[in-house]
């Protein structure tokens, strides 16, 4: 009987692929959308108005918040865009002092290409169609920056490999801040991106992609690790810790931060890239 309830809630429950790495890209890019420039707008539009030259059809990116999930749906091409995979994190190791130079020193990790699509999409000698590129990976990897757990690690692939359970859904723990608790921290009235930057839209987005990372990483340890952890450097546990309502209701503020300093230091980039 308990296991029929499990698999029941699993399938009514909100999907992990559907979470951040739809809603919660797609509010980051609303929210930097939000805040763009009247002139930065209307550029950006104009190389939307291209993507029929990305020649991705089954990888939309018409408008900002497609753009802003192309460069996971363009996973599912697999040798086409296959260089791109680690763009999306960076293995910085939460028990160590912090240290995105030895996780970024080949250049292929979401600090580095942050600030590499920035200058792309500045780059006015370039096609449109490269430019959409960066436009569109610049809007997602800032948002993945700002996932805790893609930017802070402790050797299990920013807690992929640790097993924990979202109330009494198994699932681990990168999969539970990437989809339940994105969410949850989303939807939780007032909702979306409007909501979210009228809650936290007067953090300024300042400090540099680095100065960034270093805070989410600090987050990752912090409220990520810990939320499951008793020590987030202390020994994994036998058995799978639960992340449980009480532990939800005082992340979710913490997870509505994250989407508005992402959408907002993304349209900081936008607006110095296109303005």
């Amino acid at each position: 009987m308990l296991l029929r309830v499990l698999v029941l809630l699993a399938l009514l429950a909100p999907s992990p692929a559907l979470a951040w790495w739809e809603y919660g890209h797609e509010t980051v890019a609303r929210i930097g959308w939000l805040q763009a420039s009247p002139r930065a707008r209307a550029e950006i539009a104009r190389l939307l108005a291209e993507s029929k030259a990305l020649d991705t059809p089954t990888c939309p990116a018409r408008t900002i918040e497609q753009a802003s999930v192309w460069p996971d749906c363009i996973k599912k091409l697999k040798d086409r865009f296959s260089y791109a995979y680690s763009w999306h994190y960076q293995n910085v190791d939460v028990c160590k002092p912090f240290d995105q130079a030895s996780a970024c020193r080949d250049g292929n990790c979401v600090s580095a290409q942050i600030e590499r699509n920035a200058r792309l999409l500045a780059d006015k000698t370039l096609p449109p169609s490269e430019r959409l590129q960066a436009l569109a990976f610049l809007a997602h990897l800032v948002g993945d920056l700002h996932m805790p757990l893609h930017a802070g690690d402790r050797g299990d692939k920013g807690g992929n490999g640790l097993k924990a359970n979202y109330g009494i859904i198994p699932s681990n723990l990168h999969s539970i801040w990437d989809g339940y608790l994105a969410e949850r921290g989303i939807s939780t009235p007032p909702s979306g991106a409007a909501a979210i930057l009228t809650e936290f839209g007067a953090e300024p987005a300042t400090g540099t992609v680095t100065d960034w990372a270093r805070e989410s990483w600090e987050v990752s340890r912090e409220l990520g690790y810990g939320s499951a952890l008793p020590d987030p450097c202390g020994a994994a546990p036998a058995s799978r810790p639960t992340i449980d309502e009480e532990t939800i209701q005082r992340l979710i503020p913490a997870v509505r931060r994250q989407i508005a300093r992402g959408g907002l230091r993304l349209a900081r980039l936008l607006n110095e890239a296109l303005s």
